[in-house]
């Protein structure tokens, strides 16, 4: 099942997709939920991040280019980061390029949507607590990385964080393959054997760490192939079952008094 987020005639509805459809439900997405009855045709209305997240984590360097690349033992303390609530945007927003640098980086990941309250989970019991899953795109300013390795300033900006289009919650994770084209040209297309720690691992540690919420957005690290890009440039993140998620890079023009 396909969740998204839309707008139409400036209100914001949330809904289920089913195939050019989008059927209206409203409730709690993650306990309960019904039908409004109303039905909309997906070109008509403008897709929004399928959802407001509680809180992103992200993981930094999670991907290998080849699986021969894959340690044999995996790191005690994994490299992890938060990004604010406020750098989320939808499919077809601009990625607005900071004032002071001309380039950004593109990372087109797996998202993972909390469903329920986790605590101490190992990984064996993870999957009980995912509701769904959706693509992001983990844009960073490296120019803003603190040379002592504070990653928090380059990804937090305003539209660092697309989210879409849809949360599919039934998803067969070794099949999957994360992809970005730039500009019509793949840059990123690798399988989950390529993946450093799991996502069921990764979700267990995190749980050991803090209490995750409904709605909290898990990064899973992008796959070797991101690279920085310019104004004018057009990223499509892309998973087969979820779909695709583009956004154009912009700079914002300051005006002269």
């Amino acid at each position: 099942m396909k969740f998204t987020r839309f707008e139409s005639e400036g209100v914001i509805c949330q809904g289920v997709v089913e195939k050019e459809n989008i059927r209206e439900i409203t409730g709690d997405l993650f306990t309960k939920w019904e039908y409004t009855g109303r039905t909309f045709i997906r070109e008509d209305v403008k897709l929004l991040a399928p959802i407001q997240p509680n809180q992103i984590i992200g993981i930094g360097a999670n991907y290998v280019k080849d699986v021969s690349e894959l340690p044999e033992k995996l790191p005690d303390i994994p490299v992890f980061f938060f990004k604010p609530i406020s750098s989320v945007i939808g499919p077809g927003e601009d990625i607005i390029i900071p004032e002071g640098i001309e380039e950004v980086k593109f990372e087109s990941e797996l998202a993972v949507v909390i469903g329920k309250e986790a605590k101490k989970l190992s990984a064996s019991n993870v999957r009980e607590y995912i509701f769904g899953y959706t693509i992001g795109n983990d844009v960073t300013a490296p120019q803003f990385i603190h040379p002592d390795g504070h990653w928090t300033v380059g990804k937090s900006f305003d539209t660092f964080t697309p989210l879409g289009p849809y949360i599919e919650t039934e998803l067969d994770l070794a099949n999957i393959r994360v992809k970005a084209t730039l500009d019509g040209i793949e840059k990123q297309n690798s399988g989950m054997d390529l993946i450093i720690i799991s996502v069921e691992k990764m979700i267990a540690y995190l749980s050991n760490v803090m209490t995750l919420k409904p709605g909290d957005v898990i990064l899973t690290g992008s796959p070797v192939g991101a690279e920085l890009v310019g104004a004018g440039s057009i990223i499509n993140c892309h998973i087969d079952e979820i779909g695709s998620l583009k956004n154009t890079f912009s700079k914002v023009k300051v005006s002269v008094n």
